[in-house]
């Protein structure tokens, strides 16, 4: 029996709503202090055709351009976590690039069952606080779905806090879709905990018609993670971005921005170059990555 059957959809709502001042005010503080600035980081799979031909290559040019960190996709719950490599393997390469794991993109089920043991043994050696499910796009598609999937989150969560780590989830524009008077993204969050991160992509919120700005407000605290991604006029060097930075940098506590921008078929390096040099220039880099 899942945790949502236990619960009436109105006990759910009224439980997450109860959330206490306490736990918020400890998310608030795991987030970091205000005016602190993030580091900076490329989400891999921008450059995954690059990292599928050549992995140790791969992670070197990556530092070698800038960046400070870097997350992985598609993890499912295996024991490998890309093709031959294991975590230990990963790890190895991480530490002699000089990169950090800043976090791992998550299919749905390597949080559920007897996977998520797997999972978290896979990030402490990655040292990796930061577990994101990528999408879940079967689950947002009702109330009903959405609040089974807030239940989810919530008890991974709860199973994640002795260990240090969160659970989080990752915006895709099919979580913008009207579901009566509010989108998919704020049914799910206002279901979940405060420690649940809410890991905003900007240029993906935007292409499905939705509001970043709104919801960082709607949500402080929640946001230690975040994607950029360039949406048509929507360019780092605009007073659009400049809003999403100044929110990041006062109330989402984010502390690490995280590039996903690349060539057709995650191609070559230019993509990711350029954005890491249009940061640069915004001064958002950052001296040390965390």
């Amino acid at each position: 029996m899942t945790y949502s059957m236990l619960l009436s959809r109105r006990d759910f709502l009224r439980a997450a709503a109860a959330a206490s001042a306490a736990g918020l005010s400890r998310t608030l503080q795991a987030a970091g202090p205000r005016g602190r600035k993030p580091s900076i980081g490329l989400q891999l799979y921008a450059v995954r055709g690059e990292f599928a031909r050549d992995v140790p290559g791969a992670l070197q040019t990556v530092a070698r351009i800038g960046y400070q960190g870097v997350e992985f996709w598609g993890y499912g719950g295996e024991p490998k976590v890309f093709r031959d490599y294991a975590a230990e393997d990963l790890r190895k390469l991480l530490d002699k690039t000089g990169l950090k794991c800043c976090g791992m993109h998550l299919q749905l089920r390597a949080i559920q069952g007897d996977r998520l043991q797997r999972t978290v043994r896979v990030n402490q050696l990655l040292g990796n606080r930061r577990l994101i499910v990528a999408a879940a796009e079967a689950y947002m598609r009702s109330e009903k779905k959405i609040a089974e999937l807030a239940a989810l989150l919530n008890e991974t969560a709860a199973r994640l806090r002795p260990r240090g780590m969160r659970i989080g989830y990752h915006a895709h524009p099919f979580d913008f879709r009207k579901i009566g008077d509010a989108c998919a993204w704020e049914l799910l969050f206002r279901q979940t905990r405060p420690e649940v991160m809410m890991q905003m992509d900007v240029g993906n919120c935007l292409a499905g018609g939705g509001d970043p700005i709104a919801m960082l407000k709607e949500f402080p605290g929640r946001t230690p993670t975040i994607h950029l991604k360039e949406h048509e006029e929507k360019t780092f060097d605009s007073p659009y971005y400049r809003e999403v930075f100044r929110l990041c940098e006062t109330i989402c506590g984010t502390r690490w921005y995280i590039v996903e921008m690349g060539g057709p078929g995650g191609n070559g390096f230019d993509v990711p170059r350029q954005a890491f040099r249009k940061l640069r220039a915004l001064g958002k880099t950052s001296a040390s990555a965390r």
